[in-house]
């Protein structure tokens, strides 16, 4: 998939995706609403588009040592969901806002601590203009991944979990990259599901079962439990 066709899609979802900006914009306490960086490019080896993560501080008070997107809180002064996660990458990894291109937003993705997140979309069409620059207070180290393993069962697993009632599966995706291991899960992982489904314009290869607050039961969940049940 070249960069060009790979614009050329995303430019497609920009006007069929909602916008979640056009219909709950900063309605809850800045506190309250983030937004993280879904920095797409297409590797130069084989084509394949890939995305960036991050590790999280080991000495952070909340979710040390995790893996996640680029991304944080909103800030009085940010404009929208869009400045929030470029203000945030730049002062996590030292990504200009400038050479990204951002496409679209996804659906609000919300915590069980009442936190809205907005996945924001964005294409790096020159990725040897940017040299990461850490900091360290935030992140241990910046790495990417091919956006395609968040639809397949390699190196995936699942654990249903229980929330006011409701069952809902958690997926966990490992990785490997320079004799390390990288584990995604949660939240991170459902968005980068999310993502993969819409760039990539193909269902997850497995039971998704999102909880109500991530989205909830998709269409492809729907086709699998109605076999399942034959």
């Amino acid at each position: 998939m070249g960069s060009q066709r790979l614009q050329t899609l995303l430019n497609h979802f920009q006007s069929s995706l909602p916008n979640p900006n056009n219909n709950n914009s900063f309605s809850s306490k800045p506190k309250k609403r983030a937004a993280v960086l879904i920095c797409l490019f297409e590797d130069p080896d084989d084509g394949n588009v890939r995305v960036f993560l991050t590790l999280r501080a080991s000495s952070l008070s909340t979710h040390s040592g995790e893996v996640a997107l680029p991304g944080g809180k909103r800030d009085e002064s940010d404009a929208d969901d869009v400045e929030t996660a470029l203000r945030e990458a730049k002062e996590e990894i030292g990504l200009d806002p400038s050479l990204v291109s951002v496409i679209t937003l996804l659906e609000p993705f919300h915590t069980k601590y009442g936190i809205t997140v907005i996945p924001v979309v964005g294409i790096l069409s020159n990725k040897d203009a940017f040299s990461p620059v850490l900091n360290p207070s935030e992140v241990e180290a910046v790495f990417d991944v091919p956006l395609e393993m968040f639809l397949k069962n390699e190196n995936r697993r699942a654990e249903e979990k229980d929330w006011k009632g409701e069952k809902y599966l958690v997926h966990y995706f490992n990785y490997e990259v320079e004799n390390k291991q990288y584990e995604i899960w949660a939240i991170t992982a459902a968005i980068l599901i999310r993502a993969a489904t819409v760039v990539l314009q193909r269902p997850p290869a497995f039971l998704e079962l999102r909880p109500k607050i991530w989205g909830g039961i998709t269409e492809s969940d729907m086709v699998m439990l109605q076999n399942s049940s034959r």
